[in-house]
């Protein structure tokens, strides 16, 4: 393993000076000498968790048109604050999200903790989180490492220890390499570092101010580092949604329960999620209508939606039916209308069916579909 100089005096201030010439302009960054808005900060970084800097940029403006401050988010239904996080995924972060505003309004006089203790004890809140905040938000010395900043540190020291493994190691490195002013700077300086300059792919080593101490560029292999484990395979699982559009254009729903993957949002009436079925077991559903909302519905197979979870993969056949006007709903079930479609709180995955649902229908009669009056 190469050798870096990272006990060597002026390393983080190294960094804050590339910083201060080249810090990204985010929705959610204070300007410089502006006291940063702890409310926007935890916003973003729970917004930005397993998600990109580009797919939160307008969920972050939306929330702040609808509720401009914790107090606002704690008073708003939770089925609004679901809707308007529908299609940025982990759905378990929108509930959090939520409860943790009523708990700081509740517990903290609507003010957020300044130690990361305290904010760890929020919902949704966790290690990485808390040293966010405390460090962004207010100038609190914390050890934040997302993977970016794993990335920069592995490559400085050319870490030949996997990750995960190697996570306690690098977060020991990062409190080496930290400065003794300005951890909010240098938590997000090392973070734009990751993202602007030491990238996955091709990463523009000569721009960098760590440059002549990296030990993965000495290597002249900068992109093999940081090691990985080998990923164990996702499981398959098959099942099927049913799209059940009526005469007048309403579409049914039902609500998830609260808990558990995809908690509290939107979707289609459909079967459980298994890795037992067979291949072709679709072809053989529609008979039987198991798992369909209402009985005597003639349904015709739209074609299969493929989706990724974090430790699953899925299949789901997509099932079109049709349904009289005035058709009531089953129980735990919905109509909606086109806008409420619209507004509907259905995540990604039952927007793929939907699509595909939509693209079915644009090219099929159903009129032999549909069930009797």
């Amino acid at each position: 393993m190469g050798k870096s100089k990272i006990e060597s005096a002026g390393f983080g201030d190294r960094l804050l000076a590339w910083y201060d010439r080249h810090r990204r302009e985010l929705p959610w960054r204070a300007a410089p000498g502006v006291r940063p808005d702890p409310y926007a900060v935890w916003l973003s970084e729970v917004m930005l968790q397993q998600t990109t800097v580009a797919a939160v940029r307008d969920y972050f403006a939306r929330f702040l048109a609808l509720w401009p401050g914790v107090d606002d988010l704690a008073a708003a239904p939770v089925e609004a604050v679901m809707q308007a996080w529908a299609g940025l995924g982990y759905y378990s972060r929108a509930r959090n999200l939520h409860a943790c505003a009523q708990e700081i309004v509740a517990d903290f006089g609507g003010r957020f903790p300044q130690d990361e203790a305290a904010l760890r004890s929020l919902p949704g809140i966790g290690a990485y989180t808390a040293a966010a905040i405390a460090a962004i938000a207010f100038d609190r010395p914390a050890i934040v490492v997302d993977g970016n900043v794993e990335r920069v540190t592995a490559r400085l020291r050319a870490l030949e220890t996997p990750l995960p493994e190697a996570k306690k190691v690098i977060s020991a490195l990062v409190a080496q390499l930290a400065p003794a002013t300005r951890p909010g700077d240098f938590a997000q300086a090392m973070m734009d570092l990751g993202a602007t300059i030491c990238t996955p792919r091709s990463p523009s080593c000569i721009l960098c101010p760590w440059r002549e101490d990296c030990a993965a560029r000495a290597l002249g292999a900068p992109e093999d580092f940081p090691r990985k484990a080998p990923k164990k395979p996702r499981p398959l699982r098959r099942g099927a949604v049913f799209y059940l559009s009526r005469a007048d254009g309403a579409v049914l729903t039902r609500t998830r329960p609260p808990r558990g993957l995809l908690g509290g949002m939107d979707e289609f009436f459909g079967t459980d999620w298994r890795a037992s079925r067979p291949e072709d077991w679709a072809e053989t559903l529609a008979p039987s209508g198991a798992g369909a909302p209402l009985p005597g519905v003639n349904w015709a197979l739209a074609g299969e939606i493929d989706h990724v979870f974090t430790h699953f993969a899925l299949k789901l056949a997509v099932f079109v039916g049709a349904a009289p006007a005035g058709t009531p709903a089953p129980e735990g079930g919905r109509w909606r209308d086109s806008a409420g479609m619209r507004a509907a709180a259905l995540p990604s995955v039952m927007r793929k069916a939907e699509r595909a649902a939509a693209n079915f229908l644009s090219k099929s009669d159903l009129s032999g579909a549909r069930i009797s009056p």
